[in-house]
């Protein structure tokens, strides 16, 4: 595990801070630097170090300056006008940094609005998304309605990941070492197959490894791939749990803090005290929590994880965040009020799309491990698709491909560098024997080759 990001709840020292929030990112690194080259106590040293990390990845997160997000914007809806991202950026409804002490927003603003926001999506001069995401909202219904009769379902899926280089990232001839992820062979997950590996990979990952992956140790030649392709079996149990039936006894695993994220802060305490009230059963304290977290919290794309040095205040303090800061939220909610809560993330796939997903199971006994997906139980809050908001505080679909059962955990064979992501992986990791590469660096495709109802 990476000891080394406790690190992140030492305080920068307030000039650096200060540069830091300016996003005087050249200056605020070569402080650090001359910092560094003095004694430090080690936590503090280890602090400045991460965060020579943190602000190289910040500025290409935010390309747009205020006059080029209105130009964009209004390319995209109908009737934009300046004074409308004047009062988004106000709400805090558009992700934004200060880059050389100027305004800048994400690289997403568009997609983000148009996902989170109905007015929004009614306005895009491009309607596809409206019809994507109604579309699959009728196909989770269906979906649904068929685990409650049946009492399960089950898909087989037929995956390829492929992850390519871009261009003067790594140069021909160098070592290049690529992790790429597959399921993790337990819960939902049935009959895995490795179907493909190209190149041919140095280790695949045991079957319950925690970030599971299938390792490539290869000279790199230009225009190179790396990719695996597989099959599984998702089989999703429904569950409708009754309070009356919970057991006196309660287990206390996966109950733990985890720095830096994972801390029972005197916020977060109080919000978990706030939230759960006098309520002692489990079951109904955990669907509190879902229901404060899902009814709360604004879905909204973000940065990059490992530039957000507290994921769960982030989200308990904006009150916005993605899937995964959802679920770390809920998680930590969960472990401070009791109740066993743990990660799980990797892929949501279904016939209609592919893409990244994270979500979190918490522990009841005698049920077991159930599931709670925040970001879906918040968009169908928002539709007033109750049915589907109760669903997902216990249950999942079987269009889920888990890759990673913990947060924040080692990939093996280790990595020397630090990852693009240290909390999770979705979409791979990449070094050379001499530095890291970042998401900027390369690209992952997820393709749906086949999924069929069993």
């Amino acid at each position: 595990m990476y000891s080394d990001l406790q690190y992140l709840k030492t305080d920068l020292p307030e000039d650096i801070a200060k540069l830091k929030a300016c996003g005087m990112f050249e200056q605020a690194d070569r402080v650090i630097e001359k910092r560094l080259e003095k004694k430090l106590p080690k936590a503090l040293r280890n602090r400045l170090e991460l965060e020579r990390e943190i602000m190289a990845r910040i500025p290409s997160q935010y390309p747009y300056s205020f006059d080029a997000a209105v130009k964009l914007m209004s390319d995209a809806f109908n009737n934009f006008s300046a004074e409308e991202l004047q009062t988004l950026w106000e709400e805090d409804a558009v992700e934004w940094y200060f880059i050389n002490g100027k305004v800048h927003f994400k690289d997403d603003i568009v997609d983000n609005l148009a996902k989170t926001r109905s007015a929004y999506a009614e306005r895009a001069k491009d309607p596809q998304g409206l019809k994507d995401k109604e579309g699959n909202f009728t196909m989770l219904n269906t979906i649904i309605a068929k685990m409650k009769e049946k009492g399960s379902a089950a898909c087989h899926m037929h995956i390829r990941t492929t992850m390519s280089i871009k261009d003067g990232a790594v140069k021909d001839g160098e070592i290049l070492k690529v992790h790429l992820p597959i399921p993790k062979e337990y819960a939902q997950v049935k009959n895995f197959k490795l179907l493909n590996a190209s190149p041919k990979p140095t280790h695949v990952g045991a079957p319950d490894y925690e970030h599971r992956t299938v390792y490539f140790e290869v000279p790199y030649t230009k225009g190179q791939t790396f990719s695996v392709e597989y099959t599984f079996d998702n089989y999703s149990e429904y569950k409708n749990p009754n309070p009356d039936e919970i057991l006196d006894a309660q287990p206390t695993f996966f109950t733990e803090e985890l720095a830096p994220h994972i801390m029972f802060t005197p916020y977060m305490k109080s919000l978990a005290a706030e939230i759960v009230g006098d309520e002692k059963n489990p079951l109904i304290k955990a669907r509190k929590i879902y229901d404060f977290v899902t009814t709360n919290v604004m879905y909204s794309f973000v940065r990059p994880y490992i530039t957000i040095t507290d994921i769960p205040t982030y989200a308990a303090t904006s009150l916005k965040g993605d899937c995964g800061i959802q679920a770390l939220l809920f998680i930590t909610l969960c472990r401070v009020s009791g109740i066993p809560a743990r990660w799980q993330s990797g892929l949501y796939a279904c016939p209609r799309s592919v893409g990244n997903h994270d979500w979190a199971q918490y522990y009841v006994a005698p049920f077991g491990w159930l599931f709670a997906d925040c970001s879906f139980g918040g968009s169908s809050w928002r539709n007033n698709q109750k049915e589907r908001w109760d669903f997902y505080a216990c249950n999942l679909e079987p269009y889920r491909i888990p890759a990673n059962s913990s947060f924040q955990h080692e990939l093996f064979p280790p990595k020397k560098f630090t990852r693009s992501d240290p909390y999770d992986n979705q979409v791979g990791e990449a070094e050379t024997e001499t530095y890291g590469l970042i998401n900027d660096d390369f690209i992952t495709v997820h393709e749906v080759l086949e999924i069929t109802e069993l």
